[in-house]
């Protein structure tokens, strides 16, 4: 399996982030693309490629313009107004507020395009989000030349960010671009299969009324697990999308038979859709030892993840979310891709 490296990720480096109202140190940093990479070589696995610049049209195919003009200029502004180290939001439009019209300020903006105070806005957020994009454009270029998959080594992640709108170390979404230019390659059903722990709110809202992208995510029960205000088993899609949005949440303290049970229940509605590719947010913070997540899968699960995903059959692509283990993210990571290599 080839593997496209986005060498640009480590400009992303925050230091700190608000989790749970609490500054801490921050959980999302250039260490776990590191270990990731460095087990790949270990293993032996293919080829590690750079990307392929695509340009900006992709991400516009899928996010607002205005909001990649304010991600791209954003840190700069922020020094400019006189700003020091990373920019957090502090202020948000909900409910009965506007979100229509851009203000002036840029506090306002950030809160505009935002949905947390957890997702630090760094000198290299866009550099890093942007090369994170392109890599996924080029991986899924070789699985669309017929490769059986490719993986897509990136960070920050993606499967958070929404339309318009950045959070949950999410910027860029990396699995929408990416399904958005497969069907503009002329695909004809994609599905995105998200095993992250947290449920991915801005891949399912991008497609949420759309039929030609099914959307699966098994993840932690967003009644308490971030983000919260999405991913319930209810949320089946709307207008022309109802019935290609599938979630499957999962209590707190869920170990290996019962996410798989999920798994299968995902998989079967993505066996009726006969997608002819299949995209994978490839999460691997339900490791029973990740920091932030609530799951308790064993190492060895990771490999028979890896081989039920290439039991499904289709072409696909692997796209790196999160997990916070840093020691044992390059391990999880692996045992996937060389679980599915070697079904």
């Amino acid at each position: 399996m080839r593997t496209v490296y986005n060498t640009g990720h480590a400009q992303h480096a925050a230091t700190h982030e608000f989790f749970r109202g609490r500054l801490v140190p921050a959980f999302e940093i250039p260490a776990r693309a590191d270990y990731i990479l460095q087990a790949l070589q270990a293993a032996g696995l293919g080829d590690v490629l750079v990307p392929v610049d695509h340009g900006l049209a992709p991400l516009a195919r899928v996010h607002a313009a205005r909001y990649l003009k304010f991600i791209e200029g954003a840190h700069a502004e922020w020094l400019a107004l006189g700003g020091e180290g990373d920019a957090f939001p502090a202020v948000w439009p909900v409910r009965s507020l506007r979100s229509d019209v851009e203000p002036a300020s840029f506090a306002a903006r950030m809160g505009l395009y935002s949905m947390d105070s957890g997702t630090p806005l760094t000198s290299g957020s866009w550099t890093a989000a942007y090369a994170g994009a392109q890599a996924s454009l080029t991986a899924l270029d070789l699985v669309l030349a017929g490769q059986r998959s490719a993986y897509v080594l990136t960070r920050p992640p993606g499967h958070h960010a929404g339309a318009d709108f950045f959070g949950g170390y999410c910027f860029i979404n990396n699995a929408a671009v990416a399904a958005q230019a497969a069907r503009d390659a002329g695909l004809a059903r994609v599905a995105i299969l998200d095993v992250d722990y947290h449920h991915g709110n801005g891949t399912q809202a991008i497609f949420y009324d759309r039929a030609d992208v099914f959307y699966a995510s098994v993840h932690g029960d967003p009644r308490t697990e971030f983000p919260f205000f999405l991913g319930h088993a209810d949320e089946t899609g709307a207008g022309e999308g109802a019935g290609f949005n599938a979630n499957f949440p999962l209590p707190v303290g869920v170990a290996n038979d019962g996410w798989f049970a999920a798994l299968e229940q995902a998989l079967a509605r993505l066996t009726v859709y006969r997608p002819d590719l299949l995209i994978v947010s490839l999460g691997v913070d339900t490791y029973g030892g990740d920091p932030i997540s609530h799951f308790k899968l064993d190492e060895p699960e990771f490999r028979r993840m890896g081989q039920r995903i290439a039991a499904f059959g289709a072409p696909t692509l692997f796209i790196q979310e999160g997990g916070y283990a840093t020691e044992a993210i390059g391990r999880n990571v692996v045992a996937v891709l060389g679980g599915f290599e070697t079904a």
